[in-house]
């Protein structure tokens, strides 16, 4: 598996090294190979300011993903351009107390729901709203990510 993938800190969240291992297996898991992807750590302003000018929703939101694939056949020199996931820092830890889980399984659950957006999965209708939320489940499972 040749995965190259980046997480921008921007100094809002020093405690992620376990998310490497869990990208693993997620892109293990779901076949991924040979593709490139970014995660950026935001904080409210950020975030809010991102959700209004591109979704042209007014609020925080805890994770925003721009797919760069509209097709898993369209490669570049063999390698796929998948994306970039932006995780709000700040609205992490407030649903992880909020949900009475560890920021560890919070921050897991946002970057695999982003990840499982760059790969072609949705939440838009309730049969594919299972579907992608029973993935995420079964990943953070197989990790031992629990509530």
């Amino acid at each position: 598996m040749n995965n190259e993938y980046t997480i921008v800190d921007n100094n809002l969240f020093k405690d992620y090294d376990y998310l490497y291992d869990v990208l693993d297996y997620a892109l293990e898991h779901e076949k991924v190979n040979n593709a490139i992807f970014s995660i950026v750590f935001l904080n409210d302003e950020e975030i809010h300011n991102m959700n209004r000018e591109y979704r042209g929703v007014d609020r925080i939101t805890d994770v925003i993903s721009f797919a760069f694939e509209d097709n898993e056949n369209l490669r570049y020199n063999d390698i796929r351009m998948l994306g970039d996931i932006y995780v709000c820092i700040p609205q992490m830890k407030r649903q992880a107390e909020s949900y009475g889980h560890s920021e560890k399984r919070e921050l897991s659950f946002l970057v695999i729901h982003g990840l499982l957006h760059l790969l072609g999965y949705d939440h838009m209708n309730p049969k594919d709203e299972k579907k992608m939320f029973a993935l995420q489940e079964l990943i953070l499972d197989g990790k031992n990510i629990k509530r």
